[in-house]
This record gives structure tokens, C-alpha cells and sequence, in this order.
């Protein structure tokens, strides 16, 4: 895989929305990347499970990092998820997207949002646009 420049990477690494939640760009490579998120009792629902809000945007980060990796911009045309299990709070969940697909200006990705024992808890599809 091709190296991410330096300014890339410090402006993926510097999302103000993602350092709120707590989202960490854990890699990061031209193509892919990996987040992370620790799920504490802000990010619960009014069920007391994670709210899928807070599983939608540690796996949608991950589909911007590596969507934006190529150090050219790229803006989300459309993104789907599917929720398949809960997790605790406290545990940390893992997003890891890959680019599946590229051709001219658009791009897809997909992205397993996993738990802590590596059994699948949601799975984002996305596409991009690169202007």
C-alpha cells in the first residue's frame, strides 16, 4: 500500500467532531484505516445499550479516513449501516474500513465495526465522490 503523506494524516487525525466523541485514528494507510472507540454512559441510548449514533460515526470516521488517505478530497454520496449485536460500556469497539472499489471519481468502502472479542457488531457500506 502507497504512504500517507504527513499533512494528510495530521488532517485526518485533527477531526474536531471525532476528538469530542473520543474516536481515535488507530491506522491508517492509502485505502484503509482503523478506529476506535470506548463506549462510556455518554454514549448510551435511553435503553442503556450504545447508541447507534455512536456506532454509526466510530465506523463512518473510519470510512472518511480512508476515503480522504489518497490526500485527495473526498465528500460521502451515500452510507448504510446495518446494527447486529450491543456491546457493554467500557468496552472499546474497532471500525475497519477498506476500499473495495474505485473507478473515476467515485469510490466504495466497506467498513466491520467489531467488539472487543472480534465478533461483528455492525457493518457500513459507503460511497464517495472525489471532486
Amino acid at each position: 500500500m502507497a504512504d500517507v503523506s504527513d499533512e494528510t494524516r495530521e488532517r485526518i487525525e485533527s477531526d474536531a467532531y471525532c476528538e469530542t466523541l473520543g474516536i481515535d485514528v488507530v491506522e491508517l494507510d492509502a485505502g484503509s484505516a482503523r478506529t476506535e472507540l470506548t463506549i462510556t454512559e455518554d454514549l448510551l441510548n435511553f435503553h442503556g445499550t450504545p447508541h447507534g449514533g455512536a456506532i454509526y460515526s466510530v465506523a463512518d470516521a473510519a470510512f472518511a479516513a480512508a476515503s480522504n488517505s489518497h490526500g485527495q478530497t473526498a465528500v460521502a454520496l451515500e452510507t448504510n449501516i446495518s446494527y447486529l449485536e450491543a456491546v457493554e460500556t467500557g468496552e472499546t469497539i474497532a471500525a475497519t474500513a477498506e476500499e473495495t472499489h474505485a473507478a473515476g471519481r467515485t469510490a466504495e468502502y466497506e467498513i466491520e465495526v467489531t467488539g472487543e472479542d472480534g465478533n461483528r457488531i455492525a457493518t457500513f457500506r459507503g460511497r464517495v465522490y472525489r471532486p
